[in-house]
């Protein structure tokens, strides 16, 4: 696995900022910027399985869809620095994660078969150690109109220094306003509850990589 020591012996997120300032765009390293100093890190996503549990060949299928205007030494940059970001979460004093995926991110095929079987065996090797927890919504679930949360929140040292990031149709919007950040928390907890438990995740992620 890349990790933040693969170019140069460089560590930490000011070299994340040295190495690709000019190459990628200022929210990429603005979110790299945030990981780094976060207490904790939660995902919700629907159509994606999180950046930060992605492998490389999904990464990199999904960067080549998305701009199929880029060169591969473009592709191989932000994939390049996409698992240098995983390193939050692969280091000893990882900081807690937890993901809510929706069953249609784990379902859309970003890659051939093999690589998507090779992603959600991925995301199973995450979900069994002692500081992440990935949580399943299912097709079925009854009464989910949460489809519009996809959010990563960051914990600062104190909630006040809280921080989501999100897509939108004009750009990467971080979100730090009070009165925002206690919407998106809410929401949050409306989204996990409407999840599987940790274990019965891991299962249903099983049985999916399993039918690939």
């Amino acid at each position: 696995m890349a990790n933040a020591e693969g170019l140069g012996g460089l560590r930490g997120e000011d070299d994340l900022m040295v190495l690709y300032r000019g190459s990628l765009p200022h929210s990429f390293l603005d979110l790299s910027e945030l990981e780094h100093h976060a207490s904790l890190r939660r995902d919700v996503d629907f159509l994606h399985v999180p950046g930060l549990l992605q492998t490389e060949d999904y990464a990199r299928a999904l960067f080549h869809y998305v701009n199929p205007q880029f060169s591969e030494e473009e592709v191989e940059r932000w994939v390049e620095h996409r698992m240098k970001r995983r390193g939050i979460i692969e280091q000893p004093q990882a900081v807690p994660y937890e993901a809510v995926v929706h069953e249609a991110a784990l379902r859309i095929k970003v890659g051939d078969s093999a690589a998507m079987r090779a992603q959600l065996d991925h995301v199973l090797d995450f979900a069994t150690s002692g500081h992440v927890t990935v949580r399943v919504i299912p097709f079925t679930v009854g009464g989910f109109a949460g489809a519009g949360s996809a959010m990563v929140y960051a914990g600062g040292p104190v909630p006040q220094l809280d921080t989501v990031v999100r897509d939108t149709p004009h750009g990467t919007v971080f979100v730090d306003a009070e009165a925002q950040l206690s919407h998106f928390r809410t929401l949050f907890h409306k989204v996990r509850e409407a999840a599987f438990e940790p274990e019965r995740s891991r299962d249903f992620i099983h049985r999916l990589a399993k039918e690939l």
